[in-house]
């Protein structure tokens, strides 16, 4: 049970150090934010540029909505 405990503590880790590393890549390119004032036209260009910031970082797909949730502000 304890070398159970240690294997799932060990593969928790590794989640949490690509996650980490994966937001980063994310970040340093430098995604758009959004308010909620912007109209549809700001948040379709604001679709389009995130989604070309998940390209370029190579986000990973389980990741996506909680990085692109980081970037809304204020109403949003």
């Amino acid at each position: 049970m304890e070398k159970a405990l240690e294997a799932q503590a060990a593969t928790m880790a590794n989640i949490n150090r690509n996650v980490i590393s994966n937001y980063k890549g994310f970040m340093s390119c430098q995604p758009s934010y959004f308010n909620g004032t912007e109209g549809d036209i700001g948040l379709i260009l604001w679709f389009k540029r995130t989604e070309s910031v998940f390209s370029h970082s190579k986000c990973a797909e389980e990741d996506r909505v909680t990085f692109a949730t980081g970037t809304l502000t204020d109403d949003a």
